[in-house]
């Protein structure tokens, strides 16, 4: 008799050592990518017209316990067709959402029932990933949060969606230059208008003393964020939804790469009718990205430091028994790349830049229908050295897995879905092949991506 999806969910479940689920069915609530106007730009400039799910953008903030099922209808009311990547979630390879690879993209006027099961908890999110380097930034994005079975010790708790925009100031829009030479070839597409949660210059109230968790995630499509505390004193607890084994103090700036997520818990120290900020680093100068603006006290006396979250369970890989593979990054602007293999024959860098193709892995452009990186036997532990050869930063990121960065010591860091490369840098990761299906891995500099930048892997 063939299984029925609550059989397959439930086998994945015990397959993956997860908590056992409840599985009743809930209805699919519909989540609907279409167009709308905002007010993106302060009022003196006309509303914009965004992509967004259900209209907004960011789309609904989707928030569920540990465990809990995750049914959403995607109608697609765009002009394009899309498909819902549902980023960082250990998740059934038939609802990871990636156009042409693990299922057809969702044509206009259609729909496709996404639904799976959150086994982590932590901060995710979901996003186009048909077109992504145009429907990402026009809005398709939204922020997807996993509770813990257990409350934490906080006093509220701040999802912060950063992004910018590249916004025509003329006509309020945004520009129509997806798809650009020097976005595909250079850093990738850098707006002119940077937001939280869609707002320019966010402004909270807090009060003095307060306990803030702030889960926040890098939606932008190629800016890299360095941020840092005023009137705030902070702890890294969590990094792409995995928790660290011990909360890491704030002592200076860190870094957000696109898609990359960080949560902090953070104490309000800033005086009453002052503000804490979150600030952003860009160059020599920095500013505001949020403000907490201090109404009052809520305590008069500051809390211990926080715990540690519970961590989420996975397997560890054994690196003595490891399959070693290498992925070299090559080419964009001033590269030095003189050309790739390209439609299973070498090409020269212009016959590559006339096709829109800039970059390479391992000496050939990438892509999701030629063979994959590698096949893996489920199980298998794998590391991977990735060697950035090019003069870009790149924020590789990997589908359907987390993996651990390797210490310069040998010693397995943190766990991360995302992790980021400046020019000339090695970093070797590892991880347990054990999610069986096809799983990309791409730079999340969403115009490298389209360029030449992605490869997949394949766990039976």
């Amino acid at each position: 008799m063939k299984p029925n999806r609550r059989d397959f969910l439930l086998a994945a479940t015990a397959a993956l050592g997860l908590p056992k689920l409840a599985l009743a069915q809930t209805g699919f609530a519909p989540l609907n990518a279409r167009t709308a106007n905002i007010r993106l730009l302060p009022e003196k400039y006309g509303e914009t017209q965004i992509w967004g799910y259900n209209g907004s953008a960011p789309g609904p903030e989707i928030r569920v316990a540990q465990g809990a099922r995750v049914q959403r209808r995607v109608i697609n009311d765009l002009p394009d067709a899309t498909s819902t990547h549902w980023h960082g979630i250990r998740i059934d390879n038939a609802m990871d959402g990636v156009a042409d690879l693990t299922q057809d993209a969702i044509a206009p006027g259609s729909s496709f029932q996404y639904d799976f099961v959150a086994p982590d908890a932590g901060t995710y999110w979901y996003h186009a990933h048909n077109r992504s380097f145009e429907q990402v930034a026009r809005g398709l994005h939204g922020a997807l949060i996993v509770e813990e079975p257990e409350p934490i010790d906080i006093d509220r708790d701040e999802v912060l969606i950063l992004d910018d925009w590249l916004v025509d100031p003329e006509t309020a829009q945004i520009a129509d230059t997806f798809g650009a030479m020097h976005d595909l070839s250079h850093a990738g597409r850098l707006g002119n208008y940077i937001t939280t949660n869609g707002t320019y210059n966010l402004a909270l109230p807090v009060k003095r003393h307060e306990r803030l968790r702030l889960r926040m995630i890098n939606a932008a499509n190629a800016r890299i964020f360095q941020l840092a505390l005023d009137g705030l004193e902070g702890w890294i607890v969590a990094l792409d939804g995995m928790p660290l084994a011990e909360p890491r103090p704030i002592d200076g700036s860190f870094v957000l790469a696109p898609a990359q997520r960080v949560d902090l818990i953070v104490d309000v120290t800033a005086e009453t009718g002052g503000a804490g900020h979150i600030v952003q680093i860009d160059r020599d100068e920095s500013f505001s990205q949020v403000a907490f603006e201090v109404t009052g006290d809520a305590t008069r006396a500051r809390r211990d430091a926080p715990r540690a979250l519970p961590p989420n369970v996975h397997a560890m890989p054994d690196l003595a028994e490891a399959t070693k593979l290498e992925l070299l990054m090559q080419g964009g602007a001033m590269g030095g790349m003189m050309g790739a293999m390209m439609g299973g024959q070498m090409s020269s860098m212009r016959d590559m830049m006339q096709s829109g193709n800039f970059w390479a892995f391992n000496g050939a452009v990438g892509g999701m229908d030629g063979a994959p990186l590698a096949a893996m036997s489920r199980g298998e532990t794998v590391r991977l050295k990735i060697t950035n050869d090019t003069a870009f930063p790149h924020a590789m990121h990997l589908h359907g897995m987390h993996f651990h960065e390797i210490a310069p010591d040998g010693s397995l860091g943190t766990l991360r879905d995302t992790t980021l490369l400046d020019r000339g840098e090695v970093r070797d990761i590892a991880f347990v092949a054990d999610n069986p299906g096809k799983w990309l891995l791409h730079c999340h500099m969403l115009s490298h991506a389209v360029s030449g930048m992605m490869t997949w892997i394949d766990v039976a």
